[in-house]
């Protein structure tokens, strides 16, 4: 009898937020053990959640979402995003520059399959958010990934991505704030990151889906402020802002110069039409989302209980011994240092395999997120702080007796 085997296209796309650890602690789910599930930002699950007004417009709008809707998206939502752009010093976009997707994540594979044909390569950061890289892999194209040093923040290596680039590459994604680190990136950075960018004529993809989830004050930059000289594709979305993944509501602003572009933004159409539209109903709720209050806010200045997790996650790794971590300054994590030698680890997989099965406890591996040594894994810190002392409790426990077979 024929068998039917993945695609070759698959072969080197991996997604470990939800790969075979995640797939062992589903098994142990089923079995009636209960899990401290921390593999993905997701806020409603540990009752983070969605303004009451967010919700209400949706619900308002149901009956009149029940059609398909322009590809881009419906009008409102799209004068929306230029609006808040504008409010922060973006002038230059309207509404035919947004285009409004099922979360970024499907904007990032659309981003990447219409620029990218075999063996182009594209700069991506090392940790990075892994559907970049696989996104990037499945279009075709070679990764490059470049360093950002834990030792300076987790800021980018400039001089590592100039080595880096050849007459292939094609465009640098940068994640700010970062997930897995944590890091904002101060200006300076930034700056230098879009010099390197117009000086070797790459497009700029500026991740900025945590920008509202910044902690004590630190200033924030928008990639797309910092040029006019070369395209950049900015991507953010509702999904932790207003704490509604479900809802997929994500967009991607086209900003800069466009016109070195008008084929490749041709080809992001042409995917973009191909799926009809987004998820309408959900669209609904950008428009309230982003004018008025940001209830966000309330979580993540001194006091609010985003920030309070954050404290007590940076504090309690750095009192292990054997463990470390950079102070996150954005998003919802925390990139953690283990002293592989301390503990014997060879294969980070199976660390973050022993600590589910002992401790209950699911985190993701830092090879996860093509980080290239086997010394790291994400913890998320968004359960309550009192889940989360007794999260940290089982992880000290863990490393006090642990040692990798």
């Amino acid at each position: 009898m024929r068998k039917f085997y993945k695609s070759h296209k698959l072969d080197n796309v991996c997604y470990d937020i939800r790969g075979p650890v995640v797939d062992e602690a589903n098994k142990m789910e089923q079995e009636g053990v209960d899990i401290i599930m921390l593999n993905t930002g997701n806020p409603p699950v540990f009752q983070v959640n969605a303004p009451d007004e967010v919700i209400r417009d949706v619900r308002t709008n149901l009956r009149s979402s029940e059609g398909y809707c322009h590809s881009k998206g419906i009008f409102p939502a799209r004068k929306a995003i230029v609006q808040y752009y504008q409010t922060k010093g973006l002038m230059d976009i309207d509404e035919e520059d947004v285009y409004i997707g099922n979360g970024s994540s499907e904007l990032i594979q659309f981003c990447m399959s219409a620029l990218l044909d075999n063996d182009d390569e594209i700069l991506i950061p090392t940790p990075d958010y892994p559907l970049w890289t696989a996104s990037a892999t499945l279009a075709g194209g070679k990764v490059v990934h470049y360093l950002c040093d834990e030792a300076s923040d987790w800021y980018p290596d400039l001089e590592d991505i100039r080595s880096k680039i050849t007459p292939k590459t094609k465009g640098i994604v940068v994640i700010n704030p970062n997930n897995p680190t944590g890091a904002v990136y101060p200006k300076e950075i930034l700056e230098g990151i879009v010099k390197i960018a117009v000086e070797n004529q790459l497009i700029i993809f500026a991740d900025e889906i945590y920008d509202h989830i910044i902690y004590d004050d630190r200033p924030y930059y928008h990639m797309a402020l910092l040029t006019n000289e070369t395209l950049v594709v900015t991507l953010n979305g509702l999904s932790k802002s207003h704490r509604v993944p479900g809802f997929r509501v994500g967009w991607m602003v086209l900003s800069g110069n466009r016109e070195i572009a008008r084929d490749y933004i041709e080809g992001i159409d042409i995917l973009t039409t191909m799926r009809l539209c987004a998820n309408v109903p959900a669209q609904h709720a950008i428009q309230t989302s982003l004018g008025g209050y940001q209830s966000i806010s309330d979580l993540v200045n001194p006091g609010g209980r985003l920030h309070e997790q954050r404290d007590i996650i940076y504090n309690r790794v750095n009192q292990i011994p054997g463990l470390s971590c950079v102070e996150p300054a954005g998003a919802l994590y925390a990139f953690v240092k283990i002293d592989a030698s301390r503990f014997n680890i060879t294969d980070d997989t199976q660390f973050a395999l022993d600590f589910l099965k002992r401790e209950k406890v699911l985190v993701v591996q830092g090879t996860g997120f093509n980080w290239p040594e086997q010394d790291h894994f994400r913890i998320v810190f968004l359960p309550e702080p009192v889940q989360l002392t007794e999260t940290m409790d089982r992880l000290e426990h863990f490393m006090a007796h642990y040692l990798q077979e």
